[in-house]
């Protein structure tokens, strides 16, 4: 993958998702001693960057097989990416979903008329459902992150960051199944050669810093991470060569330091960004020393939460006068 498959991947898509806005926050900012820009895909269609890889995929597909229809399996943001492309582009699609995948993201595929299929992370195989139901039905396989032509989308969050911020000297991505830091990494490395890349991923669920520990691809228990949409087993196999060539370093947060990232999103921006949104601004605040003096920039990449959920993590960071003002929250 090439920074110009990332510009193609832009133009394809031009129009058709958000360009989210490059954010600052000075009070954020004063406690780090450093100069963050926060690229906010929560603001993206359906709440995630997820959009632009699946839909620089799908309009790769030739007409005939975008016709038949698609398979994604999904933690739920790539799901919900998928199942609003498809009817927009009036495209039948199945996603295969966890069982234990938040409800509001659930509902949010059901509601634009996807077929969900369900199953147990734990003991379910999902890339096998999802090739079994691709063979059966003659769908093409949408893939959320192991795919280059659908890390060239996700790619396009650091295009656009970089076009706005200029030389960065460091670029924090969660890492998942791979394909954002990918991406990103391809564009930062291209631009900006001295630029360090750090990933972030859940300590439970750090499948990513153990493979580059041992110099390949690794597979842990099922994770059960605040971090839903980080809850990888494994990196995908082409993610895992781009990312290890590519990334300078894994860094990995627990369920409190994330939760206390999604409050200081909360207090300083008022920014409602789910577990895995937050998992970049994470890494920073746990190593805050590290950023001084530093101009970073920072994917805060969803923000598909319940609000109540929403309040009962953060409210042991922010206080529950701060968590009551989450619009939305029981009271």
């Amino acid at each position: 993958m090439r920074i110009d498959d990332v510009r193609h991947a832009a133009d394809r898509i031009a129009g058709r998702v958000v360009r989210t806005p490059v954010l600052r926050l000075p009070e954020l900012d004063a406690r780090l001693g450093a100069t963050l820009h926060l690229k906010a895909e929560l603001h993206q269609l359906t709440g995630a960057f997820k959009i632009r890889g699946a839909l620089n995929k799908l309009l790769s597909l030739a007409p005939e097989a975008r016709s038949r229809g698609v398979v994604a399996a999904s933690s739920g943001n790539h799901g919900q990416a998928v199942a609003l492309l498809a009817q927009m582009l009036t495209v039948p699609a199945v996603l295969v979903l966890p069982q234990d995948a938040p409800a509001m993201k659930l509902e949010a595929v059901a509601r634009r008329g996807a077929r969900i299929v369900t199953y147990d992370p734990v003991r379910d195989d999902r890339d096998a459902i999802t090739a079994r139901i691709a063979a059966e039905a003659g769908l093409a396989v949408l893939p959320s992150s192991d795919d280059p032509v659908v890390a060239a989308g996700h790619g396009t969050v650091a295009l656009e960051l970089l076009a706005e911020t200029g030389r960065l000297d460091r670029l924090v991505v969660p890492v998942g199944g791979g394909g954002l830091a990918a991406g990103c990494a391809t564009v930062a490395k291209a631009l900006y050669p001295g630029i360090e890349v750090v990933g972030v991923e859940p300590a439970d669920g750090d499948d990513t810093a153990r493979s580059l520990r041992a110099g390949h691809r690794v597979h842990v228990p099922a994770p059960t991470t605040l971090a839903d949409g980080l809850r990888h087993q494994s990196p995908g196999r082409f993610t895992f060569e781009v990312n290890r060539k590519l990334v300078d370093r894994i860094e990995t947060v627990s369920d409190d330091e994330i939760a206390a990232a999604m409050g200081a999103l909360w207090t300083h921006g008022r920014l409602m960004a789910e577990p895995t949104g937050a998992v970049a601004l994470a890494g920073v605040l746990a190593r805050r020393p590290d950023a001084r003096g530093l101009r970073v920039g920072v994917v805060v990449s969803g923000g598909n939460v319940d609000s109540e959920v929403f309040r009962r993590i953060v409210a042991p960071h922010v206080g529950e006068q701060e968590a009551w003002a989450v619009p939305g929250a029981l009271r």
